[in-house]
């Protein structure tokens, strides 16, 4: 483990060197909590003497999906709230008659629910929620579902709104009663963040409207579009909450009662789901390039530059943060990264 580590710091280190990202938070860890971690670089290069810290928030980008969605989606499973292969107009009115409703949430977990690949709600709806959300559910299918695994955000975006039908709350509400309050994630919230958290904030790319980087606001735009809170994007977190999320997943017996999902949802997930097709999926949750979807290492990234790994069979999990969006939307320096990284950590 010392060696590993060693590395992983390097390996850090040159990430900041070579400006795939000003800084870097990480960690490993098991069921009992983290057994290695450490930062690399600044917060902001504008501001070099302000070092990455643990405490550092991120905007967690995609990570909303599994934070939020995911995780509300399989308290509602768990309960018998929710049957994840029943077309969805069997019990949503907002979909009965659409081409949605012949959906199952199975489907959209896998992303292979064909619907459309983009979410582009500005362009396609304007800017008023009921009508994004009227246009979101109404839209026709992008292809038969069931037919291809095909990645989307607006995916999220519609178990976002289940997740709110269903349970009667908003995303936000729902996901702070149901999961961050009960395993004491206090720094995970949507945003925009108050003045106090978003100072802690590594920011992300520059805002075209005002010419400086965000910081404390949602990079995607569909997230700000509605206001901070959605689906596919807006949650911001830190390195000690994602650890207490993916320790609760190894084990959930050891999460308060009041959480929402348990151990048949984490086995459920972290199990491929989509047959023969490719690329293969779990739910929300896909296998780690690289490796052998037996070996059962998944993963999940935010386009921010974040990701999380985990894997029941090792009994370890893995978080990575950076803010490399402040630099470019080039994926591949990260994605070199990213895979060393998970190879000195799972082998």
């Amino acid at each position: 483990m010392e060696d590993s580590t060693d590395r992983i710091k390097q390996l850090m280190a040159d990430g900041v060197r070579d400006k795939v990202y000003p800084g870097a938070v990480w960690a490993i860890g098991d069921a009992a909590g983290m057994k290695a971690g450490g930062t690399t670089g600044v917060l902001d290069p504008a501001e070099p003497a302000a070092p990455m810290k643990p405490d550092t928030v991120f905007d967690v980008a995609s990570l909303t999906k599994i934070l939020a969605v995911w995780s509300t989606i399989g308290t509602l499973w768990e309960n018998g709230v929710l049957t994840l292969d029943e077309p969805l107009d069997d019990f949503w009115t907002e979909v009965t008659g659409y081409p949605l409703g012949q959906v199952t949430a199975r489907q959209l977990l896998t992303h292979t629910a064909g619907v459309p690949l983009r979410a582009q709600l500005k362009n396609l709806y304007g800017t008023d929620p009921a009508a994004i959300r009227a246009g979101v559910l109404h839209e026709a299918l992008h292809r038969p579902p069931g037919e291809a695994v095909e990645y989307t955000d607006r995916a999220a975006l519609i178990l976002g709104y289940l997740a709110e039908h269903l349970s009667g709350q908003s995303l936000d509400q729902l996901a702070h009663t149901r999961i961050w309050q009960p395993l004491g994630m206090a720094n995970t919230r949507f945003g925009p963040l108050p003045v106090e958290q978003a100072a802690r904030c590594a920011p992300t790319e520059v805002d075209e409207d005002t010419g400086r980087h965000l910081k404390g606001t949602a990079h995607d735009f569909s997230a700000r579009l509605l206001g901070g809170v959605c689906g596919i994007a807006g949650t911001f977190s830190v390195l000690d909450d994602l650890t207490q999320f993916l320790r609760y997943m190894l084990n959930p017996a050891t999460a308060p009662a009041a959480a929402g999902f348990g151990p048949n949802w984490v086995e459920e997930s972290l199990t491929v789901q989509t047959g023969t097709m490719e690329p293969v999926r779990g739910l929300f949750w896909h296998p780690a390039p690289g490796t052998n979807p037996a070996d059962r290492i998944y993963v999940h990234y935010g386009f921010t530059g974040t990701g999380m790994w985990i894997s029941p069979k090792q009994g370890t999990w893995a978080v990575l943060l950076t803010n490399k969006l402040y630099y470019t939307r080039d994926r591949e320096p990260l994605t070199e990264i990213r895979n060393a990284f998970r190879t000195l950590v799972f082998g």
